[in-house]
């Protein structure tokens, strides 16, 4: 039977709807069943928002400084912002980005230390913690520094659908030029790497999205499909990663395509976030591959014009800390099996491409 894990999750931006969804996800009882939660933020925050909630039932906190003093049948709540950080529901702040701020590095801190098990991130302002100092352009880049890693891959995941990125938090208009074959092997093998630890897929399927409009059109559109996408995945071949494509985009999901494959790689954000939220909006969950710890976000942001109006929906939040905690324990079945050496045999029937071939 699997652990009773403690879950580490930051209050994101404390004028958006974080402590909203956060709260409301553990006015369901048995989440506390599934977790032991310590939230990184404010208890007086977190009470503030509790009273603007209708229809929630009786929730038992307890306020901590520390995550070894986590009660394993409350939510806790570590304080870790200054008792003063004032709440304004719907506006972007100077405090409450130095607050959010504060809350991460806390949170990743004890994550690295392993005080907590996992951390599940909610939703940040990513402009204003910039003007904070912050430096990172979002929570993937900040923990990819953080933990010394050389390359992390962001993953939107759902029920119906796993998109990865090549590009993430970058202009479009400089996406071309950070294309190389080597950045998309990269990401398939990473892609790959995650779907069997982190999913327990066995010889997962990957779609590749090309880059341009018709995926160039022969050239036409341009040449990133001939030049650098179709080297990468022909190379991704040659190394048993069972890479299709490159698809052209619009037809890729327009006609629901991405059913036949385990996971699919777009080439920039928009292009993978897109049609991924307009499918599983409400249950999206931000994922960040290629750590050595588990971090999870909702996919959505602070929707400022929700906060404190009670109209915030906690599903992604709840599929945020349920995929966190299923993701720690396939990386632990995963690893068992790897150092009991049980490797499952690839099925006859798998199939293996001969490489890709564009696909408009």
């Amino acid at each position: 039977m699997s652990k009773k894990l403690i879950v580490g999750i930051t209050q994101g931006d404390s004028n958006g709807i974080g402590y909203e969804v956060i709260i409301k996800a553990f006015s369901d009882e048995r989440m506390l069943e599934a977790c032991t939660p310590v939230i990184y933020g404010s208890s007086r925050i977190f009470g503030f928002y509790r009273k603007q909630l209708h229809n929630i039932g009786q929730i038992n906190t307890n306020v901590i400084s520390d995550a070894g003093e986590a009660h394993h049948k409350r939510v806790n709540i570590l304080n870790c912002i200054p008792d003063n950080s004032p709440v304004e529901p719907g506006l972007s702040t100077p405090d409450a980005a130095k607050a959010a701020i504060l809350s991460l590095e806390r949170g990743v801190k004890d994550l690295k230390e392993g005080r907590i098990d996992v951390l599940v991130t909610a939703p940040i302002n990513k402009r204003a913690m910039d003007n904070e100092g912050f430096g990172f352009t979002g929570h993937t880049e900040y923990l990819k520094k953080a933990f010394g890693m050389d390359d992390v891959t962001m993953i939107m995941v759902s029920d119906k659908l796993k998109v990865g990125i090549v590009t993430s938090h970058i202009p479009l208009k400089d996406v071309p030029g950070a294309l190389s074959v080597e950045k998309i092997l990269g990401k398939l093998r990473a892609l790959k790497n995650s779907m069997e630890r982190d999913f327990g897929i066995h010889a997962p399927k990957i779609a590749v999205l090309g880059l341009n409009p018709h995926c160039g059109d022969g050239g036409l559109l341009g040449d990133e499909e001939q030049s650098v996408i179709l080297p990468a995945i022909n190379a991704a071949t040659d190394e048993g990663i069972l890479a299709f494509g490159p698809y052209s985009a619009d037809g890729f999901f327009g006609l629901g395509n991405y059913n036949k494959f385990d996971a699919v790689l777009a080439m920039y954000h928009d292009q993978g976030l897109a049609p991924f939220k307009a499918l599983a909006f409400e249950s999206g969950v931000n994922y960040t591959a290629g750590l050595p710890a588990v971090r999870t976000s909702p996919d959505h942001g602070t929707a400022y014009e929700k906060a404190g109006k009670d109209q915030a929906d906690p599903r992604s939040m709840i599929s945020a800390i349920y995929a966190a905690i299923d993701i720690y324990n396939n990386r632990a079945a995963y690893d068992e099996l790897q150092a009991n050496k049980m490797h499952v045999r690839v099925p006859d029937s798998t199939i293996k491409p001969k490489g890709g071939k564009i696909i408009e």
